[in-house]
């Protein structure tokens, strides 16, 4: 059993399931099953949004409707233990539903969900998609960015919106990428008398009157030209606003390699410049976190505009210069040094966990020297990467080399 959490006592027994958890749609109390019906007719206490406690019309238990922050019901919910309570959400409240959050508090053997049909079943439904072919995301109390890596040439999505703007805001995002051909559906009140379903391609988008509960269908149709965040590491260059501090395209595809991501790690990108390695480590997974340490300040901020571009609003970027800054920040998986002499990487060697990785870059000689002496103090590899382009050369080609770049790369026992 996981252990009640916070707001109750952690060595109180187990008891009988007195917090249900219950989705409820457009169709109201009438849709529920009996087993649902009597959960909350039994009910001393129902939990939901405005709209919800509207749905099931009256009943004997005392009503709260969730507060801003929602978070502030948690503490009531709790004292309610061993009392029969039900909590109303939209459709699976274990769908980006609130599910998450109550059961971060209340043991799971006092919790029952009874689940109704989630959006992403009913629009799916209503489109004839196959939900498990579709990108399902929400941008319901999200940042709107977050929807730009999913952009991609021929996909499906489904989306929750925040409100009413959303679709129309969607609309515009796609044609500056390139993607106005694209088809999006907007579906409201859907399961309810008020259902509708309109579409519109998204460079002629006009619809109106959209209700605030909407979900969105996208049809993704891209042009050749058409700005998509490839799938593979190494962005192009000019994705990224920079002032010349940028890890290369090519250099850094190897160094992302390297580093490994892997779901839900951490890492620190010490040097940030322009953010590219902390933004394409982000991309290799939404449940990646990346923190940017970079002392200048037009370059946090440029690091913070990229971040939003290429979507992933959520990237942690801190001003200062290492390795004073470093102290205190979530512990790393893996770390990137751009920059940084003999005490940063002390410092970043110091706070990897066992098995953590590091990769280190130079071009200059002093920078690289330091990096000789990393290496045999702590062992992993020195690696050598050159780069040539082809370039004109009176009516010929010649190649003409990049700066070397030398690469230590270890791993922490």
């Amino acid at each position: 059993m996981r252990r009640a959490q916070a707001l109750h006592a952690d060595e109180a027994p187990a008891m009988q399931r007195w917090l249900s958890l219950i989705g409820i749609g457009e169709d109201g109390v009438e849709a529920l099953t009996p087993a649902a019906r009597a959960l909350i007719a039994n009910a001393s206490l129902i939990v939901g949004g405005v709209r919800h406690l509207e749905l099931i019309g009256e009943q004997k238990g005392e009503r709260l409707a969730w507060p801003s922050p929602i978070g502030d019901a948690i503490e009531r919910i709790v004292r309610q233990r061993g009392r029969p309570t039900a909590v109303l959400a939209s459709g699976d409240p274990f769908f980006f539903g609130v599910g998450d959050l109550v059961s971060r508090h209340v043991a799971t053997d006092e919790i029952l969900c009874v689940p109704a049909p989630s959006s992403f079943a009913l629009a799916a439904a209503r489109l004839c998609w196959s939900q498990q072919d579709c990108a399902l995301l929400s941008l319901h109390g999200r940042a709107f960015e977050k929807i730009t890596p999913h952009l991609q040439p021929a996909r499906r999505l489904l989306v929750l919106s925040w409100d009413e703007t959303t679709p129309a805001r969607i609309a515009a995002h796609l044609t500056t990428l390139g993607m106005g051909a694209s088809r999006i559906h907007v579906l409201e009140h859907m399961g309810g008398a008020k259902e509708r379903v309109r579409s519109a391609r998204a460079s002629d988008f006009a619809l109106g009157d959209i209700a605030p509960l909407n979900t969105i269908g996208i049809e993704i149709a891209a042009s050749a030209a058409a700005r998509v965040i490839p799938l593979t590491p190494g962005l192009p260059d000019d994705y990224f606003e920079h002032d010349g501090q940028l890890t290369k395209r090519d250099i850094r595809a190897v160094t992302l390699a390297t580093l490994a991501p892997r779901r839900g790690e951490v890492l620190w990108d010490i040097g940030a410049g322009s953010g590219s390695i902390a933004i394409e480590w982000m991309l290799a997974d939404p449940a990646n976190r990346a923190i940017a340490i970079e002392r200048d300040p037009a370059r946090a901020a440029r690091i913070a505009r990229n971040a939003l571009t290429l979507g992933v609003p959520d990237l942690e970027i801190i001003e200062g210069r290492a390795p004073e800054v470093l102290v205190g920040l979530a512990a790393p998986h893996a770390i990137f040094i751009g920059g940084g002499g003999a005490r940063v990487i002390a410092a970043a060697w110091e706070a990897l966990p066992a098995f953590g990785r590091i990769v280190a870059n130079a071009v200059t000689i002093e920078t690289q020297a330091t990096l000789m002496a990393a290496f045999q103090q702590r062992g992993g590899e020195l690696v050598n990467i050159q780069v040539a382009k082809a370039r004109p050369l009176g009516g010929f080609h010649t190649m003409a080399p990049a700066l070397p770049a030398l690469q230590w790369r270890a791993v922490k026992t």
